[in-house]
């Protein structure tokens, strides 16, 4: 996020921090018909708190519209991090899980019997409400990332290639083991009802649901994530780029597929294996691999006789010959 922050700052914050907390607020300006009266909104913001403001020049700070919150000032950088977090997630969201709801998701899925009236309004909204109680929860790891206290660095020599590439399995398999046993305590009877049970809720999902949680539940199968970067060196734009990648999986996974007979079934943890989660609850708690349901007794293997779609062709079939009786 240090990446993000400082490239916001260079294109637009900086202009609009100088605008909200301007230097001249917190310094007596000469009266004279060179300088103008301090207008109401740098009187009301002088009564800020700042950190040591530099050498005063009147004429400087109006003229190149410097702000007293300079990029290092932590309440900058918190408020900043939560603009860009939220801008990010919401942007995120709408464009991956709008694409994959228009050109991915079977909408036959939509006349199962057990998808909710109004479900994909309640998902988004759902979403909506947990979209800042997320970004208030991670926003520590944010800060400190962006205070230097995480592993991410900027020149691929310092780690060299090899690592570089090593760097993007170990980070998919640490974060794929974390979220599992994350996930699976969520299931524990004494936390389901409270935090996962919401996100439960859809037992059809579509890809609107990938995000639709209890906000501690979307933050704490985060956690993963922000926790590798302190315990291993990531490039920093590799990191961003997994960051928008882990989302778009999220949002893939949950578009209630069960296309089955690929060869990569039995390894990859995809949207056939979630669907199955959301169907059976106890199963398939991974997020990227297999292996950690193999390992831990909670695997099921996606199958064509347990595809969700079948329950559609069913029912409409059902009704089918319910009208046809009607008509003799």
């Amino acid at each position: 996020m240090d990446l993000v922050l400082n490239i916001c700052d260079n294109h637009a914050l900086d202009a609009v921090w100088a605008r909200l907390v301007p230097l001249s607020a917190f310094e007596p300006v000469a009266k004279s018909a060179h300088y103008p009266i301090p207008s109401t909104w740098e009187h009301l913001v002088s009564h800020l708190p700042h950190p040591s403001l530099p050498q005063f020049n009147a004429s400087i700070a109006i003229e190149s519209a410097v702000s007293a919150w300079p990029r290092d000032y932590v309440p900058r950088q918190l408020v900043s991090l939560t603009a860009i977090t939220l801008i990010g997630i919401y942007v995120l969201y709408f464009i991956f899980a709008g694409l994959s709801y228009e050109f991915i998701f079977n909408h036959e899925m939509m006349k199962h019997p057990r998808f909710l009236k109004n479900q994909v309004k309640q998902e988004i909204q759902c979403s909506m409400r947990a979209f800042p109680g997320m970004t208030m929860l991670t926003l520590p790891w944010f800060q400190a990332e962006v205070m230097g206290y995480s592993k991410l660095y900027n020149k691929i020599e310092d780690y060299g290639w090899l690592y570089f590439f090593a760097s993007i399995p170990l980070f998919l398999v640490f974060t794929d083991y974390g979220i599992y046993w994350v996930h699976r305590t969520l299931h524990h009877p004494v936390l389901y009802k409270y935090i996962h049970k919401p996100h439960h809720k859809w037992l059809i999902p579509t890809p609107f649901a990938s995000h639709a949680f209890h906000c501690v539940d979307g933050y704490l199968q985060s956690v993963p994530y922000h926790v590798f970067i302190f315990c291993f060196p990531l490039q920093r734009w590799l990191y961003l780029g997994l960051f928008v990648f882990v989302n778009f999986w999220s949002i893939l996974i949950h578009d209630s597929d069960m296309i089955t007979g690929h060869p990569l079934e039995t390894v990859i943890n995809g949207p056939a294996h979630h669907t199955l989660h959301h169907l059976y609850f106890t199963v398939n708690y991974g997020q990227y691999f297999t292996w950690a349901d193999k390992w831990g007794g909670s695997y099921r293997q996606p199958a064509s006789e347990l595809d969700p779609l079948l329950e559609v062709k069913a029912a409409e079939q059902k009704k089918c010959k319910a009208a046809l009786g009607k008509a003799q």
